[in-house]
């Protein structure tokens, strides 16, 4: 009757978002799906709700925001749950690692260090103290700790990172982008002699390269193809509406009318701007 009545306590906070979700793994008396899950199985969603909140926030809608958090904060309680019934760790310990891990990487705040300084020098002490953090779990190559799970271009360009603090990176843009002509042109000539697989690999070498160009020129490339998706999706509608208004479909249309109308709504936008 007690967990009942903190279930139902609107005001219950994190302690009844907890017991909500040890009832609903509860293997006598939980929910069926819940009580099937794993770590592997609940990962997608994990996934799938940071990037929902991240939509929310490119579209400034703070209403839906708020909601899209608290589903994200149900996937920390996910796996804390699942992570105490298998005794691996518990909410509270998950809690207390984050926190000393904020204590500990600002020095400068919560310790003796001098606040007095640029936001350049404190990301590269940021840096070193991340690097001696991966010393004491023997991650001692360069590369490790990039999580593998991490968006490929996002990845990408962190492994590049990781590899340019030990002075393996280009001098500037101009070499970047003669590899890009250079895996460019592989991709051409693989496309008449080699398999599929030798073709995705060479594909994935011009993106590796790409997103290497993005660093250079200090863009985050999941951004900017986010921004061009989105550039797409508009004009793509643009197309729609222009062919509707002549009592016309897409698929009744052909391509060179719908390059115009492409044009004509890349102005539109332009002239917007």
């Amino acid at each position: 009757m007690a967990d009942d009545a903190l279930i139902h306590d609107e005001n219950g906070g994190m302690p009844r978002l907890l017991e909500i979700m040890r009832r609903l793994r509860d293997p006598a008396t939980g929910c069926p799906w819940d009580i099937e899950q794993d770590f592997d199985t609940i990962a997608p969603y994990t996934i799938e709700e940071a990037y929902e909140v991240a939509d929310a926030i490119a579209r400034k809608d703070w209403a839906e925001l708020e909601g899209e958090l608290g589903d994200l904060l149900l996937q920390t309680v996910y796996h804390t749950q699942m992570g105490s019934e298998a005794g691996h760790f518990t909410f509270d310990s998950v809690v207390k690692n984050i926190s000393d891990k904020m204590v500990a990487r600002h020095p400068h705040v919560f310790g003796d260090e001098s606040r007095d300084k640029s936001a350049e020098q404190q990301v590269q002490d940021w840096e070193k103290i991340k690097a001696a953090e991966r010393a004491k779990k023997a991650q001692t190559r360069t590369l490790d700790g990039v999580a593998i799970g991490l968006p490929a271009l996002t990845r990408a360009v962190k492994l590049q990172k990781r590899a340019a603090r030990v002075e393996f990176d280009w001098p500037d843009t101009s070499h970047v982008i003669d590899k890009i002509v250079e895996e460019a042109g592989e991709l051409v000539e693989a496309r008449e002699t080699l398999s599929h697989t030798e073709i995705t690999e060479e594909f994935g070498d011009l993106l590796f390269v790409v997103a290497n160009l993005a660093r250079h020129l200090d863009i985050d490339p999941e951004e900017a193809l986010r921004a061009a998706n989105g550039k797409f999706t508009r004009r793509f509608a643009a197309i729609e509406d222009a062919l509707g208004a002549r009592g016309k479909t897409p698929a009744e249309s052909n391509l060179e009318e719908m390059d115009a109308l492409w044009d004509a709504a890349k102005l539109k936008e332009k002239g917007q701007s």
